[in-house]
C-alpha cells in the first residue's frame, strides 16, 4: 500500500488512515468543504517502528502495566517517546512525504494524529494524540510527523487502551496533513444537544482565532443553540473570549489577549449556514456528530467530524410528536447491556402480559418496549400525553427512580411532546375493566381476610412452579424446541398468571401504609418503621438462609479452615466439583436448591446464575465470618420486627389523642396487621419470574453442551447470544454460520459493557 494516501482515495480506510483520516476522507468524498491535504498511512508508522527496531522495546516497557499506575505509565511513555524522537524515518518514506508536501509550495499546514482505534462508535480518543498547527517547511513537517507517531504512546493513550482491552501492538497511527486554515473564528458544532439528548437541537461553541484555546478550555466561547427543524437560532450566550490562538509568521502558534466579549464570533447567517452543513454531515453518517469547523475569508471549513460518543442511540427518531423512553434497567437497578435472548425473554414476558387486558401480541409487536444500545427502553411519552396517565406515571416513576422526575420536567414542557392532549378511549376503558373488575373483587376479599390471601398466594406460586416441566425429546433439536415452547408458555404467561393475584395481595398493604402516613402526619418516618423486619419476604428469607449456611460452615472446624485458607473462586470450583468438606458442601447445596437460580443481573436470562458460578456466594459467606454477634442478620431482623411492633404502639397512642381516637386506634392496628402480613409479597413477582427462567436456563445450558459436542457452537452459553427466532431455526437444524453470528454478538455485548454512561431517559427528537 502507498505511504501517501489522497483524501479522495478509496484506500483511506480506518486501517490505513486511522479514525480521523478516514472521517476526513469521507467528508472530502461527500463534497463537504474540507481543506486540501494528504494522509501518511499507518504503513509508514509501522515501517518507522520496524526500521528502528523498537517493537521489542515497546513490548517490554508496556507489558504488565496497570491503567491506574500513573507513575509507571508516565515513565513508560517517556521512555518510548524519547526513542521515537531520535529515530530516523526510512528514506523511501521520507521521500514520499517530501514529494507530497512539495505541492503545497511551503505553505503552512496542520499536522494531526489519526489512530486506528480513535473515534470508533464506542471509544473516544479525542485529545489523546498530538496535533501541530501552522507547520512551515519540510523539516518542521518531518519533525511533527515523528512527534505524532510518538504520541500513540502518551500515558493517557496507553491507559485508555488497557482499560478498553485494545491490543497495543495492533494499534497504529496515521498522520493527516492539511493546508492550514488561518481561521478568523473556529469552534465545535454538536448536531444534537449533548446535555439534553435532543436531536432537534444543534449546539455550537465559537471563539476567535484557532480552536486550540477552546479545546484546551482556556477560553470562554460563545454558545449558540439552534432548532434544527426550522434552522432557527433559539438562544445565544456571548462568552468572554479574552484570548485567542493565532498562527505565527515563522511557524507554530501564539496566544493573544483579546477584548471580545461584546462581539459575536460568528454571524447569525454563518450560524444558520453551519448548522445546515452539520445536518447534512449527520445525514451522511446517520448519527449525531461532533464537528470541528473554522471560518476564514468568509468561507466555512470542516476540519473533523466524529460521533458524539456520549450520546446514547435511540430506538427511533421522531421530532413531532416527541418520543420519550425510560430505562427498563433503571427500574431494576441494572444498567448493563442485556443478552439477545435476555431481551427477547423480557419482550415475551411483556407481550404475554397483554392478555390480562384482552390483547394478544407477538413479542415484536410490543411497541411499549424498544431496544437501543443492547438495552431495553419503556416508551412513556404516550402516557405523558394523557392527562390521567401523566399523573399515574408521576407517582410510579417517583417511586421507582426519583431522579427521573427531574429529567422529565423540562421535556414535558417541550411543545413537540404534546403533554396532556390525549383522551381516554372507550376501548381503553373496556380493557381496564377486563383486567380491573376481577382484581377489585379479590382486593376487597383480601382486605377482609389477609392471612388467607397470603397463604393462597404463596401456595398458588409453588403449585405453578411444581407443574413447570419441560417435555423430553429424543435428540438435541427436539429438546431445544421443547425449551422454546416452555419459554413461550410458562415465561410468556408468568404475569397473566401472577399479577391478577399479586395486586390484590400487595395493594391492601399499600393502602394501609397510606392510612398510617395520614395518622402519623409529619412523623412519616414512624409510619415507615412499621415496614421493618417484614415476614415472608423472599429477599429477607434468602439473606437469613445464607447467614444460617455461614453459621453451619463456621461451626465445623474442617469447613471453617477451608473457607479461611481459600479464595472465593477456588471455593466455588470446589463446590461445583463436590469436593468441599461435607458440612460445607451439604449446607451450600441446600441453599442453592432454593436460590441457586439467582445471580447478579438476574433479570437477564443470559446472565450466569449462582449455581453456575458460586463465587459471589462464597464471597458473601466469607464476609459473614467477620460479622460480630450484634450485627448478625437474624439479630438485626429481630430488632427490626421489634421496632415495627413498637412503632405500631406509638401510632396507636397518637391516634387515640386525635378526634375519633378510639376508631383510629383500631384502624392503626388493622392497617399494621395488613402491612405485616401482605407487604412482604413485594419481592415475590420477580422471584417467581427468576425461578421460572431458571428452569429454562438450566435446560438450555444442558442442550447447549450437546451443540458444543456437535461442533455447532463453541460454548454452552453461546445460545443466549441468539434470539428466540434464531433458536427456533437452530432447532430445525438450519445450516448457518452460528459461530460467526455469536462471536459478533459477543463482541457487541462486551463493547456495551465498557460504556460508562447510560442515561435514565432517552428522547427521540
Amino acid at each position: 500500500m502507498s505511504t501517501i494516501v489522497s483524501l479522495s482515495s478509496p484506500e483511506a480506510t480506518l486501517d490505513t488512515a486511522g479514525g480521523k483520516g478516514a472521517n476526513i476522507a469521507r467528508l472530502t468524498h461527500a463534497g463537504f468543504p474540507v481543506p486540501r491535504g494528504f494522509i501518511i498511512s499507518t504503513d509508514a508508522y509501522r515501517e518507522f517502528v520496524n526500521a528502528n527496531r523498537w517493537l521489542g522495546t515497546i513490548q517490554s516497557v508496556v507489558e504488565n502495566l496497570s491503567a491506574d499506575d500513573t507513575s509507571a505509565l508516565e515513565k513508560a511513555s517517556a521512555q518510548i517517546r524519547a526513542a521515537f524522537v531520535v529515530g530516523k524515518i526510512p528514506d523511501e518514506t521520507e521521500s514520499a512525504i517530501r514529494a507530497a508536501y512539495a505541492e503545497f509550495n511551503n505553505k503552512p499546514v496542520a499536522v494531526r494524529s489519526s489512530a486506528t482505534a480513535e473515534d470508533l462508535p464506542d471509544l473516544s480518543f479525542a485529545g489523546q494524540q498530538d496535533t501541530y498547527l501552522n507547520v512551515i517547511g519540510v523539516d518542521q513537517l518531518l519533525e511533527a510527523v515523528i512527534n505524532c507517531w510518538a504520541s500513540l504512546w502518551t500515558a493517557r493513550a496507553i491507559a485508555y487502551r488497557i482499560r478498553n482491552a485494545i491490543d497495543h501492538y495492533n494499534a497504529a497511527l496515521a498522520v493527516v496533513v492539511q493546508e492550514m486554515v488561518q481561521s478568523e473564528a473556529s469552534g465545535v458544532l454538536f448536531t444534537a444537544n449533548p446535555l439534553t439528548g435532543l436531536r432537534s437541537e444543534s449546539v455550537m461553541d465559537a471563539t476567535f482565532g484557532l480552536g486550540e484555546a477552546l479545546v484546551s478550555g482556556q477560553v470562554e466561547p460563545d454558545h449558540y443553540v439552534i432548532d434544527t427543524l426550522s434552522n432557527r437560532i433559539v438562544s445565544k450566550s456571548l462568552g468572554a473570549k479574552k484570548i485567542s490562538t493565532r498562527g505565527k509568521t515563522g511557524g507554530g502558534v501564539e496566544v493573544i489577549e483579546e477584548n471580545a466579549e461584546a462581539w459575536q464570533a460568528l454571524s447569525d447567517e454563518d450560524i444558520r449556514k453551519l448548522a445546515a452543513i452539520g445536518g447534512q454531515i449527520q445525514n451522511e453518517y446517520g448519527f449525531p456528530q461532533d464537528i470541528e469547523w473554522a471560518l476564514a475569508e468568509g468561507n466555512l471549513y470542516i476540519l473533523q467530524s466524529r460521533p458524539i460518543t456520549s450520546l446514547f442511540p435511540v430506538p427511533e427518531l421522531s421530532f413531532d410528536p416527541l418520543v420519550i423512553w425510560f430505562s427498563f434497567g433503571a427500574a431494576q437497578g441494572f444498567v448493563e447491556p442485556l443478552t439477545p435472548l435476555g431481551m427477547d425473554a423480557i419482550m415475551n414476558l411483556v407481550a404475554g402480559a397483554g392478555t390480562m387486558f384482552g390483547v394478544r401480541l407477538k413479542p415484536d409487536e410490543v411497541n411499549a418496549l424498544a431496544p437501543a444500545g443492547e438495552r431495553l427502553w419503556i416508551k412513556i411519552s404516550d402516557l405523558i400525553r394523557h392527562p390521567i396517565g401523566s399523573r399515574i406515571l408521576g407517582g410510579v416513576i417517583g417511586f421507582i427512580e426519583p431522579s427521573v422526575g427531574q429529567i422529565l420536567k423540562p421535556l414535558i414542557a417541550n411543545p413537540h411532546l404534546g403533554a396532556g392532549r390525549g383522551k381516554l378511549k372507550l376501548s381503553t376503558l373496556r380493557r381496564l375493566a377486563y383486567f380491573g373488575l376481577p382484581v377489585l373483587g379479590r382486593l376487597a376479599r383480601n382486605m377482609l381476610y389477609p392471612e388467607k390471601a397470603r397463604t393462597e398466594f404463596d401456595a398458588r406460586i409453588e403449585a405453578y412452579l411444581a407443574s413447570a416441566k419441560i417435555a423430553p425429546a429424543p435428540d438435541r433439536f427436539g429438546r431445544l424446541m421443547n425449551i422454546l415452547r416452555f419459554m413461550g408458555d410458562r415465561i410468556a404467561n408468568a404475569f397473566p398468571f401472577l399479577l391478577p393475584h399479586f395486586i390484590p395481595v400487595f395493594g391492601p398493604s399499600m393502602g394501609a401504609l397510606n392510612l398510617l402516613h395520614e395518622i402519623a402526619g409529619k412523623d412519616r418516618a414512624l409510619a415507615m418503621e412499621v415496614t421493618r423486619g417484614l415476614p415472608n419476604n423472599v429477599t429477607t428469607e434468602m439473606d437469613l438462609a445464607l447467614w444460617k449456611t455461614a453459621t453451619e460452615i463456621q461451626a465445623d472446624a474442617e469447613s471453617a479452615s477451608e473457607f479461611g485458607a481459600s479464595d472465593a473462586p477456588t471455593l466455588g470450583r470446589r463446590y461445583r466439583s463436590g469436593t468441599l468438606p461435607s458440612t460445607a458442601q451439604t449446607a451450600i447445596a441446600r441453599f442453592m436448591d432454593r436460590y441457586g437460580m439467582r445471580g447478579v443481573g438476574e433479570i437477564d436470562f443470559g446472565r450466569p446464575r449462582w449455581r453456575e458460578d458460586p463465587t459471589p456466594i462464597m464471597q458473601a459467606l466469607q464476609s459473614y465470618f467477620h460479622i460480630d454477634a450484634a450485627s448478625a442478620p437474624d439479630v438485626l431482623f429481630a430488632k427490626g420486627e421489634q421496632a415495627a411492633l413498637d412503632a405500631v404502639e406509638k401510632l396507636a397512642a397518637k391516634a387515640r389523642r386525635q378526634p375519633g381516637g378510639w376508631i383510629k386506634q383500631k384502624l392503626v392496628r388493622a392497617a399494621a396487621r395488613r402491612i405485616r402480613l401482605l407487604m412482604g409479597a413485594r419481592e415475590s413477582p420477580k422471584f417467581f419470574a427468576i425461578r421460572t427462567m431458571g428452569i429454562a436456563r438450566k435446560a438450555l445450558l444442558e442442550v447447549g453442551e450437546e451443540f458444543v459436542e456437535a461442533g455447532t457452537i463453541e460454548r454452552a452459553d453461546d445460545l443466549v447470544f441468539l434470539k428466540l427466532a434464531e433458536l427456533e431455526s437452530l432447532s430445525r437444524d438450519e445450516v448457518r454460520d452460528w459461530k460467526a453470528l455469536i462471536a459478533a454478538r459477543r463482541t457487541l455485548y462486551e463493547r456495551e459493557l465498557r460504556r460508562r454512561q447510560v442515561p435514565r431517559v432517552l428522547v427521540s427528537g
